[in-house]
């Protein structure tokens, strides 16, 4: 069966699951996207890399690359392949010279490393079906529950980002760097939000 390319859309918080978070993975030649519930670590890891903010000290996906490199063994490619009783099951395609090597990982786990290496996201088309959902644009603004479990869409609500809007860039760019020294990733993201906000780089 033929593969189909994810790309990574966005997180959300959870509205069923206490600590939990949605990862929403859209298709890249068509409008269906696969939410996926996931814990707050894994959800962190994938938002700091998406944010593209530098952590003091490595996480534990890029532990995992900085291992792989080592050993000259590069992830290129993922695969969700299976979706059984609500769990989706992935993994890691690797090379290490001509051989090719097959891990299996959790979803979140998979991402989180896709997005470190660089790599592309797969999934069957019967996965699609079973999980895909396609939202209208008047349906992603009225900010909707997907399969009642999450809300799919919006990674930082915007009360939370307003926050910061009394702030001065240079206040907010002081800001920033503390948070990401403190390891507050979830702050430093939505202080990174409203300095895009205002049309300025980081």
């Amino acid at each position: 069966m033929g593969k189909i390319k994810l790309n990574v859309l966005g997180l959300s918080y959870s509205q069923t699951q206490t600590g939990a978070y949605a990862l929403v993975l859209s298709e890249e030649d068509g409008d269906r996207r696969i939410p996926i519930i996931i814990g707050g670590v894994e959800a962190q890891s994938i938002a700091i890399q998406l944010e593209e903010l530098e952590p003091p000290r490595p996480l534990t996906h890029d532990l995992f690359k900085s291992f792989a490199e080592a050993f000259a063994v590069n992830v290129v490619e993922v695969n969700i392949y299976r979706l059984e009783e609500g769990i989706f099951y992935s993994e890691l395609i690797c090379e290490k010279g001509l051989s090719r090597i097959r891990i299996d990982s959790r979803t979140s786990d998979a991402v989180a490393i896709a997005l470190r290496f660089r790599c592309p996201i797969f999934t069957t088309e019967e996965i699609i079906e079973k999980a895909g959902i396609v939202l209208s644009i008047e349906g992603e603004a009225e900010d909707p529950m997907i399969a009642g479990q999450t809300d799919p869409e919006v990674p930082k609500p915007e009360k939370r980002r307003s926050q910061f809007t009394e702030y001065s860039l240079s206040q907010l760019r002081g800001m920033l760097e503390d948070a990401v020294r403190d390891e507050d990733y979830e702050r430093a993201s939505l202080i990174r939000d409203e300095i895009d906000r205002r049309g300025e780089s980081v």
